[in-house]
């Protein structure tokens, strides 16, 4: 779910402010290996005319080319025709465009209050307030027009994959909110952090036993 971009450094700061990279590019050169370089220098060659002596058996240097072999010409720019979005490719991008339109707070909180709810059967009742607290801040924050659309987007995605027990997905989506939209979430994204770890040690029979969000619930009562 992180997306990878690289915001540019502060220009009011100072004019060598480095860029800050986005959680998901970091996380990719971290799985790159590096390569390791060569830190033997060449020596540099004879230029007193003399010959350095080769031990016996040694092949001879093979000879530079000559500087008036031709090169060969660049290749020539190939123009690709643009490539038309298949059918997957559609949907893929018209299920995003509609999962982000359909977005809104009620979705967000209706799924952590089912996993508050289901943390108050176990968890102790100062810990469970004090996330209370701060998903409270979050939905005014979200009310208020504060919260940026990254942002609201992650944290619909991050509240699904809390309710299908996706844990470390959840955690990572967390993880980079808070690394890419620090000013944005550092006041309520610690309350969420708690809620996914005192979810995630709960049985998986509490869990179930809680049933559906409370907008499912409102759906099938309407039905």
């Amino acid at each position: 779910m992180a997306e990878s971009y690289v915001k540019p450094g502060n220009q009011e700061k100072g004019w060598n402010d480095p860029p800050q990279f986005s959680y998901g590019l970091q996380t990719q050169a971290q799985g790159v290996q590096k390569r390791n370089f060569l830190n033997k220098r060449v020596p540099p060659p004879q230029l007193d005319g003399s010959q350095v002596s080769l031990p016996s058996g040694a092949p001879l240097p093979a000879k530079p080319l000559s500087p008036t072999v031709p090169l060969a010409p660049p290749p020539s720019t190939v123009v690709l025709p643009a490539r038309r979005l298949s059918a997957v490719d559609s949907t893929a991008l018209s299920a995003s465009a509609h999962t982000e339109c359909e977005a809104s707070i009620e979705d967000v909180m209706g799924l952590l209050d089912w996993a508050l709810t289901a943390c108050r059967t176990t968890v102790k009742r100062q810990v469970c307030d004090e996330v209370s607290k701060r998903l409270t801040l979050f939905q005014e924050m979200w009310i208020s027009g504060k919260l940026s659309s990254p942002v609201k987007k992650r944290m619909y995605y991050l509240a699904q994959e809390l309710k299908k027990q996706n844990w470390d997905s959840a955690d990572e989506t967390h993880r980079s909110l808070i690394v890419d939209y620090v000013n944005e979430v550092s006041q309520w994204m610690v309350g969420v952090k708690r809620l996914i770890a005192e979810t995630r040690n709960l049985p998986t029979e509490v869990l179930n036993a809680e049933g559906p969000s409370p907008k499912e619930d409102t759906t099938q009562n309407t039905q």
